[in-house]
């Protein structure tokens, strides 16, 4: 392997492309990555590998094999060529050719590495500030929470509202949540993400299949808890049957919202860990006892 290749291959270079397709992943891909887990924790991961590959330049490498050719001090005084294996005179070696890296050399790739994780992380932040939840005006944001308050107001069968958590107290990658509400209260907070997508289905008519999906189940979900059902499972199941009809109210025909709350039914069958609590019962099936509509034999 040549120079070139080693560079190409190198534990550095690996790391700098993982970062960049993560960091394309987090800003394209589905909300749930984004909310579970935050940005700043991946270039700090990065930060400390690139620390890490500058400190492993000093540490002593393994005891090499004895040189029985001339020794540095001959060469330096004699200038001995350096000979090949197949026995040809290649070049002269220069007094400390053979040190190794120069510590300035180490100090500029850290540098390097460093401005290098560095750009990345402006240029997602340049992005997200101005594709996301974010990037939306005071006024904009303020209209859309009111329309996921009226949502979620005919879903909990009273005046509820609707808070999309900016600060991140509530939900988010610390609370392992995309929504929050208190049993039978009057108040849900979402996650921007999760806003961000309804608002782009609401106000763009904007489907982002899974995004969108999930998005409604969501906010769903939460009205759920507002009118008063606190089995994590049971609300999912009335959510994703409510879902329908919100999609519905945000635009979507009725086709397209039922299919997007069958693709989320399916999702929640593959939830284990610490979301298995949200998985729905058996009995969330048509004409099952968690049918709210056992007449239709559409389901959800």
């Amino acid at each position: 392997m040549d120079d070139r290749d080693e560079r190409i291959a190198s534990p550095r270079t690996l790391l700098y492309v993982g970062l960049v397709v993560f960091c394309l992943a987090w800003i394209l891909g589905p909300s749930a990555l984004r909310s579970a887990i935050p940005i700043w924790l991946v270039f700090l991961v990065a930060l400390g590998l690139e620390v890490a590959f500058f400190a492993g330049a000093f540490r002593p490498t393994s005891e090499q094999p004895p040189d029985r050719g001339p020794q540095p001090g001959d060469r330096e005084r004699f200038g001995y060529p350096v000979v090949s294996e197949e026995g040809d005179d290649e070049a002269e070696l220069e007094p400390g050719s053979d040190e190794g890296p120069r510590p300035g050399s180490r100090v500029g790739r850290l540098v390097a590495g460093i401005a290098v994780i560095g750009a990345l992380g402006l240029a997602v932040w340049f992005l997200e500030g101005r594709t996301g939840w974010d990037a939306l005006d005071r006024e904009t944001r303020t209209a859309a929470e009111a329309r996921f308050s009226e949502e979620a107001s005919r879903i909990a069968e009273k005046p509820v509202t609707i808070r999309c958590d900016e600060s991140g107290d509530f939900v988010g990658v610390v609370q392992h949540a995309d929504g929050v509400a208190a049993v039978g209260g009057e108040l849900a907070y979402l996650t921007p993400a999760i806003c961000f997508d309804l608002y782009r289905l609401a106000f763009r008519g904007e489907v982002r299949s899974s995004r969108t999906a999930r998005a409604l189940a969501v906010l769903a979900h939460e009205a759920w808890h507002l009118r008063g059902e606190s089995e994590e499972g049971v609300t999912e199941c009335y959510a994703l049957q409510s879902g329908v009809g919100l999609g519905m109210y945000l635009g979507l025909s009725e086709d397209r919202a039922r299919n997007l709350m069958r693709l989320e039914l399916t999702e929640n069958a593959r939830r284990s860990g610490t979301g298995f609590e949200y998985r729905v019962p058996p009995d969330c099936r048509d004409g099952g006892r968690l049918d709210l509509a056992p007449n239709d034999p559409r389901f959800p």
